[in-house]
Parts: structure tokens; sequence; C-alpha cells
């Protein structure tokens, strides 16, 4: 991952609300893996007090930092989280020089 592409990721999860946004996306996912269920972006609408004009502007965003992906399901929409982003921002902030 560039520098460039850390930075975007850094600036869309230093937004309060999309970093809640992006934390109920991932747990959602989680429960997901165990249920076999998906993330729909309208159960997370409901569990968050904003509405759902912010909801997209926010999901814009984590999408355009390459931070999760969202496929339409019908008249739904799903979101999951980009793991080689997630991995690859992991990666350069456990960064350890020589010695440590």
């Amino acid at each position: 991952m560039e520098t460039k592409q850390l930075i975007k990721v850094m600036k869309a999860l230093s937004n309060t609300n999309r970093l809640e946004l992006y934390l109920e996306i991932k747990k959602k996912q989680e429960v997901s893996y165990a249920t076999g269920e998906e993330c729909f972006v309208t159960d997370i609408i409901t569990s968050m007090k904003i509405g759902s004009p912010t909801i997209s502007h926010h999901l814009k965003e984590l999408a355009n930092a390459d931070l999760i992906v969202t496929e339409r399901r019908g008249k739904f929409l799903v979101a999951k989280i980009n793991e080689q982003t997630l991995k690859a921002a992991s990666q350069i902030l456990a960064f350890k020089g020589d010695g440590d």
C-alpha cells in the first residue's frame, strides 16, 4: 500500500460517523460468517442514529478509500469490508524498524 492510499484510509476513518459505520459493517460481517447471512445496509441504517442520505454519503467515502465493497442484491445494498485494504493498512501501521 502506498502512502497516499494509507492517507485516504486514515482520512476516511477520521470521521466519527464513518468510523462507527465501518465498525458496524465489520461487526455484522463477522456475525454473517457464522450465520451465513449478509450485511444489508438497511440493517445498519436502523442501528445508527443518522439518516439514510448521510449513511449513503459515508458509504461512498468508505468505498472511495477502498475500505468497503458494496453490491446490489435486488433492491438491497450489501456492504463488505475490503480485507485486502485492511490487511495492507494493518501491516504498515504495525511496521517495526530495525531493532524493534
